[in-house]
This record gives C-alpha cells, structure tokens and sequence, in this order.
C-alpha cells in the first residue's frame, strides 16, 4: 500500500438519490453496476450524513466543510434553498472551497454539472458567487438547478402554492373589474370610469409584478453557461446529458499529465427526470429508475476514461449523493422520487434519517484496501479536509471547521472517526442531534422538532409538498424523541425514562453538546434571507438583450450522440 502524493480527485455527488436505490445499499431491482464496482474496489460508508437534507445549504456545506448556518446558507424562511438565479444569495466569497485551496496546489480544478449556490450579487456581470470566483478554473454546466419548468410540463414546481395563490387574486382582480364594466355599461350601479381604470391599472401591474418571474421560469433558470458565459438559455434538455459528460471527459483527457479536481454534480436524479431515449423503459420502477440506471451509466463511463488514461491507481474517486430522495415528488400516480431503504423521512426532513443517511463510496486503488465497509459516523463536510491534505495543503484555521479528515478511517489506523456529534439542522433550525457514545459505541439521537406528516401516518408531507421547518408544519419535543440509532436505525421505537435508564443522562449530555456548538456559531449575512431570495432582474443572466433572453450556442456545435 503506498502514498502517492497529489492524487487526483474524482468527486461525483448525484441529486436527490436515495441511500436505497443503489445495489451495494440493499437494492435489488435497480441495477447500478459501475456504482456497486466503485464499492467492490474500495470503501463503503454505511453511515455518510449530509449536513442538510435539501440541495443548497447540503453543497455548500460539502464544498466548505461547513455546517451551512455558519456561512449564512441556512434559511430562517418556509424558502429553504435558492429560487431563482437572478438573486442575490449565494455562497459567500469569502467562503474557502476545497477547489480554491487545491487551486493554489497548483491543481487543474473544475466543475460540470449542478451549481446552485448563485451567480451575482450586485450586477449582472459580478459574478460573486459563480464556481470561478471560488477556486474552479473551469464550469460547466447549470448555476441553478433542474426543475419540472425546465421540462416545460403543466405541473410547475418552483412555489406552486404561492402561484396558485397569486393566479387566484388576479383572477379574483379580472372579476372584480369586469363586474364594475358590465354593471357601469349596463347601467346597473353607478361607478367612476377612473375607479374602474385604476383597478385595470393596478390588476395589470400585479400580473406583471408576479409572472414576470414565474411565468417565465424556464428562461430565467434553466440555463447552461460555460464559464462566464451562457451557451443555453433555456436549456435543451434532451442533449444535456450528452454534453454534461462530454465535458468531464475532455476535461480529464486534457489534465491527464497534471494533477487535477474535477467534481461532477450530476443533474441525475432530481425531477423532471431527464432521461435519454436509450434507458426509458429499461428499469422495473418506472422512468426514475430509469434516471438511476442512466446515471449508472453515466458513472461507469467517467470510471472508463480514468482507467483508459491510465490513471486508476493516482485517482482518488468519491462518489455520494447531496442529500435522501424525494418522497412528495410524483407526477399523477407515478413516484417520481427514490427510495431512502429502511430510514425514516427523505428529502427536506433535516432530522429523519432518510434525508441525511446517503451513499457514500471511496476508491484508490493500491492506496486503500478494497471491499472495505465503514460504519461509524462520516459526513459529506469530511470530503474538504480529506482533499486539502491530500492535495498538500492547509486547512484554513481562521474559521471553524466541521468536517474530519477520513484518512485515518480509510487507512484502519482508528477505528472512529473524528465526529462525535453531529447537529442536524432544517435551515437555521436545530431539529436533531446524533452522538456516538464512544466508550460504549452507541449512536444516539435525540430529534428537538419533527415535521408534521401529510396524511399522518404518511412519512411524508404530501400536503405541502416538502417538509416545513417551522411554524404549525413542525412538532416540538420537549424532552426530545431520544433513539438509539445502533438497535434502532429506522428510528421507529421512541425511548424514554420509563424504557431507557439512561435517557435523562443521555438527553443531558447532548443538550450540553448543543450549548457548546451553539457557542461556536457567530452572525453572519443570511445568503437565503427573503431580499436575497426574490427575483431581481438586473442580476438576472442574460445572453440576450434583457429581457429577451435567449440563445442556442452549445447546441449548435454538439451533434447531440451519447
């Protein structure tokens, strides 16, 4: 076993996919062969959490090693991730990404796929939050993120309920209005022309106020740039998987005689599913297992360039999913979101298992020992310092940083891992808390709020469509609902005083590990705070003459074949 230095990186982290919908998890109905291959190889965790169990605040604590509050990429609103790409949040710059610091290594550093961590922050041509000004020389790919609009169906997913809310009060103007015209011209009542103008006036510029975001969602977010620039707006979805791996492929056949980062954010499996001709219909769950198998696929081809450059044994590959599935997404009677295995809740449940517990899969050849599985505690956050003292360099020791080095752990010179609490959170809200016992190796945890399920013995808020954080969507448990993850990892069996003698010591324990942590945390700019998160139209990127935005550029070069 040796220790070459400067490896190359691999990092490939998938949207929305379930712990469960992968074969060396469990699943065995869903094929993912090159996936379950990386396991073979190399290292599987069986207990890989994410630090938030939606997209925005789970990436940006995975690129920092940060728990998302201490960067202001946690929310304090129902808005728990970011909306539009013509806003103002994103990941701050002084934020320091494993890319920025291996980009100083002197590393090749990239980035194809998902972004959606923002783009400006005062005009449209800053580019504050944008991948190249936090240590990538090269994106690729979408700034924000897929979304039913971008598929252009009639089920939109950005705000539907505030959509519906806004179309009913404009429908409810139109009527008001045109009452006032047929009763005036009518004869009917008596009104002022003036009033009835003001009122058509008025309905009119409500209208615009709201569907000039919304209304044209698919041209203001579903867009892909090439670096600075945008080559599709809007997107053309049936060839974006071509080009997404097109891309990753050039750029390792390009950086093959240096070393290199590149992290694929793959757009596979968040809805609308986008899934090319070849899969459709070739799994036994419908088109998302047709995504899962896609994105298999997908993996597997990235695996094939590595090892056809001749870089297998000086790559370190690593790949994970961002957070659980979805379990509200479906369209009509069809599911459209994974499946999180025997753990409870999923996507946008910032306690429940099924929205933190993810894949989470290492390989290095001739460096670490194949077939090796991993169960005490990981987090995605530990990929940060992993990488950086791989890579030769220093973690910033000018902030607090939460991820653990996994080196130790992938090399079996410890048996546990740096991690002995672990605080999860639902935007700027504490909702659970984990800690491993060491002395005794129990895994407890204690969950302070839990969301409202939608029907109630659902396991899921199909009402809402996700989980609140707050508010009436939430349950307060005062003391928590204490589990012992280690007899009981589906989080089914609720302990108490009366059934665990050592609940009041263990409650306290970590109600004092929650008063230490909360001391560490120190204001901040909120990045999704309801200014930061609205549309603004002068930050809106544009390849046009604003606002009329559009463009075809990629397309016309690419011949469109997987």
């Amino acid at each position: 076993v040796s220790n070459p230095s400067k490896p190359n990186f691999l990092l490939i982290l998938a949207d929305d996919l379930g712990i469960g919908d992968v074969g060396c998890y469990g699943n065995d109905t869903i094929r993912t062969p090159n996936i379950d291959g990386l396991a073979k190889d190399g290292v599987r965790f069986t207990q890989h959490i994410a630090a938030a169990a939606v997209c925005t605040p789970s990436r940006a604590a995975f690129l920092t090693g940060r728990y998302p509050i201490r960067s202001g990429m946690a929310s304090s609103t129902q808005r728990q991730v970011l909306f539009w790409n013509g806003c103002s949040g994103g990941l701050p710059p002084n934020e320091t990404t494993f890319a920025r610091i291996l980009h100083q290594q002197g590393y090749s550093t990239a980035l194809v796929g998902k972004w959606h961590l923002g783009v400006n922050c005062k005009s449209r041509h800053d580019h504050c939050h944008h991948p190249l000004n936090h240590g990538f020389d090269y994106f690729y790919g979408m700034p924000f993120t897929l979304l039913n609009e971008c598929q252009g169906t009639d089920d939109p997913e950005l705000a539907k309920s505030l959509q519906d809310t806004y179309w009913l009060y404009t429908q409810m103007i139109i009527l008001a209005g045109l009452t006032l015209l047929i009763g005036k011209l009518t004869n009917l009542f008596s009104v002022k022309w003036k009033i009835i103008i003001c009122l058509a006036i008025c309905g009119l510029l409500y209208f615009i106020s709201w569907f000039s975001s919304y209304g044209f969602t698919k041209y203001w977010n579903c867009i892909l740039m090439r670096n600075h620039d945008i080559t599709e707006q809007p997107m053309n979805l049936e060839k974006t998987t071509s080009n997404m791996l097109k891309e990753a492929v050039s750029f390792i056949e390009r950086n093959k005689k240096r070393p290199f980062l590149l992290f694929v954010s793959l757009l596979h499996v968040h809805t609308p599913l986008i899934t090319t001709e070849k899969f459709q219909g070739r799994s036994r769950h419908g088109l998302y297992g047709d995504n899962v198998e896609e994105m298999d696929w997908m993996v597997g081809r990235l695996l094939d360039v590595i090892d056809k450059e001749g870089l297998k044994n000086t790559t370190f590959i690593y790949f994970a999913s961002d957070h659980g599935g979805s379990l509200e997404s479906h369209r009509g009677n069809a599911q459209f979101g994974g499946w999180n295995g025997i753990y409870k809740g999923g996507k946008g449940m910032a306690g429940w298992e099924g929205g933190i517990r993810v894949p989470g899969i290492v390989r290095w050849p001739g460096v670490l020992p194949a077939g090796t599985v991993i169960h005490d505690l990981t987090s995605l956050m530990d990929i940060f310092p992993t990488v950086v003292h791989l890579a030769g360099g220093a973690v910033p020791q000018d902030r607090v940083i939460d991820g653990r080095t996994l080196l130790p752990l992938l090399r079996g010179t410890v048996q546990c891992s740096g991690h002995e609490f672990m605080f999860h959170y639902c935007g700027v809200f504490l909702h659970a808390v984990r800690w491993h016992q060491k002395d005794s190796g129990t895994i407890w945890k204690a969950h302070y709020a839990t969301p409202v399920f939608q029907p109630e013995a659902s396991g899921a808020c199909f009402g809402r469509g996700i989980c609140p954080c707050f508010g009436d969507g939430v349950t307060h448990h005062d003391p928590p609902l204490l589990f012992n993850l280690s007899q009981d990892p589906s989080e089914a069996n609720p302990l108490s005083a009366d059934t665990e003698p050592l609940f009041d010591s263990v409650t306290r324990r970590i109600g004092k590990a929650v008063e230490e942590h909360l001391k560490t945390l120190t204001p901040v700019p909120q990045q999704l705070s309801p200014y930061n998160n609205i549309w603004k139209p002068w930050l809106q990127p544009c390849c046009g003459t604003f606002p009329f935005c559009w463009c075809d550029e990629e397309n016309n070069k690419a011949d469109g074949k997987l």
